[in-house]
């Protein structure tokens, strides 16, 4: 059986809240009762068959094939299953993500995999702000699962991040692993944004380049051959094709350790060709 499919008909004149989509929460429902779900949008709530076609099909497989940037929440809080975005996306795509597989081929806006604690989130184009972080206000970020990122990512990726492994092919923007706590972050770009590791207590950020602007409060602590990171891309092996590459190469990393106005002990490893 295929997939259970949502096209949009047309761009909603509001924001809109998918979170009501996801493969745990349509389990059992049939096409005429999902096409009759109230998506919140402004102050109103519209049936979701107003503003998709709906193809009838297996709800633990769903795709959505959307060209707009309005359609925020989508894969929220997802806890099993596969979620696969044609298109775009809007804010707070697979935020608090439990489990299951999330696929966006296309762009997202900013708290992407914000939050998420187990599964696979996986993007092939840009992302904003705060991907993989915290919501404002929030003392957790990403706490576990995997999330992989073709393109560019904005500022503050991982913020708060406590466990996990976030990838990103691209660029990153600038605080990368801001007030990290723990967890894994490897950016493969030739592009980082200023200061990266600001407020970080522990955990590893991993870095191609070297931003233009640096924290003076990183103790440098030199070159290493670290046997750990032979581990690392062992069992991340064909997550990316980047990645694998690097693999092959000698594990001499130049690392540096902090923030220490933070009191932290996290890592910075820059990977010198």
């Amino acid at each position: 059986m295929s997939g259970l499919t949502f096209r949009l008909k047309g761009v909603p004149p509001w924001r809109l809240d998918m979170s009501p989509l996801t493969p745990d929460r349509l389990a059992g429902l049939s096409a005429r009762d999902i096409g009759r779900l109230g998506l919140l949008s402004g102050n109103s709530r519209i049936p979701a068959g107003d503003l998709f076609d709906v193809t009838a099909g297996d709800s633990a497989d769903i795709r959505v094939q959307s060209d707009s940037d309005k359609l925020d929440f989508i894969g929220s809080g997802m806890e099993k299953g596969r979620l696969t975005v044609e298109g775009s996306a809007g804010a707070y795509c697979g935020l608090n993500l439990r489990g299951g597989e999330f696929m966006l081929r296309g762009q997202a806006g900013p708290y992407a995999a914000a939050g998420m604690t187990g599964g696979r989130f996986e993007a092939t184009g840009d992302v904003g702000d705060n991907f993989g972080g915290a919501l404002p206000g929030e003392m957790r970020g990403m706490s576990g699962g995997i999330a992989i990122l073709r393109g560019n990512a904005g500022q503050r990726i991982g913020d708060r991040m406590r466990r996990g492994t976030i990838i990103v092919e691209g660029n990153v923007g600038a605080y990368a692993a801001s007030r990290m706590i723990a967890g894994t972050i490897i950016a493969l770009g030739a592009t980082v944004g200023a200061y990266p590791g600001f407020a970080m207590k522990r955990g590893t950020l991993i870095l191609r380049a070297v931003a233009n602007r640096m924290l003076p409060t990183f103790a440098d602590c030199g070159r290493h051959e670290l046997g750990f990171l032979n581990l690392l891309f062992l069992q991340l092996r064909n997550t990316s094709s980047q990645l694998d590459q690097l693999a092959v190469q000698t594990k001499i990393v130049q690392r540096t350790v902090g923030d220490q106005a933070a009191g932290g002990k996290g890592e910075l490893l820059f990977w010198r060709d």
